[in-house]
């Protein structure tokens, strides 16, 4: 499961049983952490989750910025309140990606905007999925 943080949105995708092909799963409003992480580990239980995968948003420079730290912190309160193990992924222009996907789609700003942290989440799962399977 691999999580695409933002101040009021997570964008959220899973990968097949295989661990081959990450595929959006939805968002969650982000209102606050606890109700967040409550309905991730929801989650977590239904798709029998082993570990989960943050984004955490590098600047281009290298730099670690204000939304990496938070991303960072978010995961380690994933991690404390579920019990399960998070890795973190450079997520470095995933959500331009995803919204260059949309516009090439012709999907309206508003249908982009619905779904453009989903994608993101999913292009930084399938980037880890990548990435295992290439060290195997």
């Amino acid at each position: 499961m691999a999580l695409d943080v933002g101040k009021k949105r997570i964008g959220v995708a899973i990968s097949d049983l295989l661990g081959l092909i990450a595929q959006g799963y939805g968002t969650i409003q982000r209102e606050g952490d606890a109700e967040a992480i409550d309905r991730i580990g929801e989650i977590v239980r239904e798709k029998e989750v082993g570990t989960v995968i943050v984004g955490r948003p590098v600047m281009l420079s290298g730099r670690v910025g204000e939304m990496a730290e938070e991303a960072d912190r978010f995961a380690r309160k994933v991690a404390g309140r579920l019990n399960i193990k998070t890795v973190m992924v450079d997520e470095r222009l995933t959500t331009a990606e995803a919204e260059k996907l949309l516009i090439s789609a012709d999907l309206s700003r508003k249908r982009r905007r619905a779904v453009r942290d989903k994608i993101a989440a999913q292009l930084i799962l399938q980037k880890y999925l990548d990435r295992e399977s290439a060290s195997v």
